[in-house]
């Protein structure tokens, strides 16, 4: 007669449990560098699964796929031909402006300093130390020679990721369906509803955020841009674009716009009139990003709280590097769905309701 096999008790499958996330935060650790281009295309495939499912009802997968990916490069071409060469003019053309920025800084800049600080601005020090300083700079200059050749590698690194990630994303976006059912089949059964509840949960967010997200930030783009060429700001085209793709950072996008323009406002018009009419285009797109675009776009199901997402954002890049940032907020989505689980069985619980005697 034999005994039934009692099975794995509850603790060791917890120690188990344990033991395996923790072996897979160490490998996402260790493999930082080269997982940039992986989760690029797994986000990217992620976005565009719908948009390929529904094509795939009248062409095969693969034909979806490839016209998928046919409408990513047009958009990204189009970006390159028209976007790109308007923004390199600009910025040659700031550069050009340093001078103004010098003359600007010792006529107006200059006497307010002295006369509240007492300190006297004069900007021929800055070329004075320069030449006194001429040798020192060139040593410094020769110093970072050595890292030419790291930097040059890092340049080839970045090209060769470029390449992988549509590689990558074909496949993903071929093979995902295939992929997910692999996962689920991997799942203890007993599991098995409660892990599909909770990751439709998650899906539902994250499918808002990234989606939504993307979205907003090209809204916002726009909006700055077109807000500041109707406000008569030369540079509007590049201080749009910088704030508006800013935005997934809270208050990130707003902040280094209105310096940016602020700045070119007063090289350009030197008056506080301009400025007022720049500065209201900031503050009627920041009113129609909370109370429009992410509502309309993103939803208030998410509930990440900004500080939550500046958190994320510095935490995973500290931890993984730019993997980390790709990966901050899409986690930090899915951790929130999980934490509203536990939080909700929590307040179900005994101990919560006080049924279950204190210690």
């Amino acid at each position: 007669m034999t005994t039934p096999d009692p099975g794995i008790s509850n603790n060791t499958q917890a120690w188990l449990w344990l033991g395996a996330a923790a072996l897979a935060a160490g490998l996402l650790y260790l493999l930082a560098p080269i997982l940039a281009p992986f989760l690029c295309a797994a986000t990217l495939a992620y976005i565009l699964n719908p948009l390929v499912t529904r094509m795939s009802r009248r062409v095969p997968r693969t034909l979806a796929v490839c016209a998928a990916l046919a409408i990513i490069a047009g958009v990204i071409l189009v970006l390159l031909l028209v976007l790109l060469p308007l923004i390199v003019r600009q910025i040659k053309a700031i550069v050009t402006q340093v001078p103004q920025y010098v003359d600007w800084i010792r006529l107006h800049l200059g006497p307010l300093v002295q006369q509240y600080f007492g300190v006297e601005l004069d900007t021929a020090l800055v070329k004075d130390w320069l030449t006194e300083h001429t040798k020192e700079i060139q040593g410094v200059a020769l110093s970072l020679l050595p890292s030419l050749k790291t930097g040059g590698l890092a340049l080839l690194e970045l090209a060769a990721n470029l390449l992988l990630i549509p590689v990558v994303l074909f496949y993903f976006m071929r093979d995902w369906d295939g992929m997910l059912a692999r996962v689920a089949e991997l799942i203890p059964r007993n599991w098995s509803d409660t892990v599909s509840s909770l990751l439709k949960d998650i899906d539902a967010v994250l499918g808002e955020f990234l989606r939504g997200q993307l979205l907003v930030m090209l809204l916002m783009a726009v909006f700055y841009s077109v807000g500041l060429w109707l406000a008569g700001l030369n540079y509007a085209l590049s201080v749009g674009l910088i704030a508006g793709f800013l935005t997934f950072v809270p208050y990130l996008g707003v902040i280094i716009g209105v310096v940016l323009a602020t700045l070119m406002g007063l090289l350009q018009f030197g008056d506080l009139t301009h400025l007022m009419w720049i500065w209201l285009v900031f503050v009627v797109a920041n009113v129609m990003e909370g109370n429009v675009f992410v509502p309309w776009l993103v939803g208030d199901r998410i509930g990440l709280h900004p500080v939550a997402v500046i958190f994320a954002l510095l935490a995973f890049g500290q931890l993984f590097g730019f993997t980390g940032v790709l990966l901050a907020l899409p986690a930090s989505a899915a951790l929130l769905v999980w934490l509203r689980r536990v939080r909700a069985k929590y307040l179900a619980s005994g101990m919560y309701q006080g049924n279950n005697p204190a210690p």
